[in-house]
């Protein structure tokens, strides 16, 4: 990914010149420069990473309606998890009777 020395926005290839698609900068490729750019050639997918449940093993409960359509539980365990990158908190449920799982932020 190469950006404008003009502008810093991305810019593409147009044959041997890398070309500014906001300001129509153009400047010359270098293939050194090119080859030492990351690409995903020999990485590897490990999938998905594992996620843990936060509910899991929780003891404490609250008044907090299921939103189950068949259940009417009034019940349920919950754990509060900070957003990434935020100060807000997610509250994440669990149904004391159907297991059900929703969060509330």
């Amino acid at each position: 990914m190469q950006f404008c020395g003009e502008c810093g926005s991305m810019m593409h290839t147009e044959g041997d010149t890398w070309v500014c698609r906001s300001c129509e900068n153009e400047e010359p490729r270098n293939s050194q420069a090119e080859a030492a750019m990351a690409t995903r050639d020999g990485q590897r997918d490990d999938g998905a990473p594992d996620v843990a449940d936060a509910t899991t093993d929780s003891t404490e409960t609250m008044q907090e309606p299921c939103p189950a359509g068949d259940c009417d539980s009034d019940r349920a365990y919950y754990e509060m998890l900070p957003k990434p990158g935020g100060s807000y908190e997610v509250r994440l449920f669990t149904c004391v009777e159907c297991g059900h799982k929703w969060r509330e932020s």
